[in-house]
């Protein structure tokens, strides 16, 4: 069984900043140890195999980023906690590449449930409430939004925006106030 505690976190930490350095498709038990300058065998003892360590690497990613998005949320409504809440995911995105990559990795449904992931979609869901949507127009909201910030910035980060003007900057600022009147002006279902 895998240990809590201080050696954990550290080795969790680790872990996520090697994600963030090589990606974190790239982590693997045998090259945190290597990192760390131990034996792979000793990881065990933290993590049970290459999933479960990926899956607490996504874990910390999620716990991140609904942190950060709370604070950048905090006493904004309507289109300034739309954009606040955009921005911390980009700039998250941009600190932790590899974080940002597990904060995708998909995880079991119980393992889901009683994750960060959670607040997202609750802060979501609040972001939405200012723009009077609802069931099950509020969730397809939930999903662009996820989709077009995902989208965004992983083609920005792969460098999919560099060779054109105008800037990537110009580009999402459009898109976020193409978002807000959208949200404005959501169409009823047929």
């Amino acid at each position: 069984m895998a240990k809590a505690g201080p050696a954990a976190e550290r080795v969790l930490r680790a872990g996520a900043e090697l994600a963030d350095e090589i990606g974190f498709e790239y982590v693997t038990p045998s090259e945190l140890a290597r990192r760390l300058g131990v034996r792979t065998a000793s990881l065990y003892s933290h993590v049970r195999n290459a999933h479960d360590l990926k899956t607490k690497i996504a874990l910390l990613a999620l716990e991140e980023l609904a942190d950060r998005a709370s604070t950048a949320l905090a006493g904004r409504a309507g289109r300034d906690a739309l954009i606040a809440f955009a921005d911390a995911y980009r700039d998250y995105a941009y600190e932790h590449p590899g974080r940002f990559t597990a904060a995708r990795f998909r995880l079991d449904p119980e393992t889901a449930a009683a994750s960060a992931g959670v607040r997202h979609a609750l802060m979501m869901r609040a972001i939405l409430r200012g723009y009077d949507l609802t069931e099950p127009q509020q969730t397809h909201a939930v999903r662009l939004l996820g989709s077009v910030f995902s989208g965004y910035v992983g083609l920005e980060s792969a460098g999919g925006f560099s060779h054109s003007a105008p800037a990537s900057q110009e580009s999402w600022t459009e898109i976020l106030n193409a978002l807000d009147a959208l949200l404005r002006n959501w169409p009823e279902s047929a």
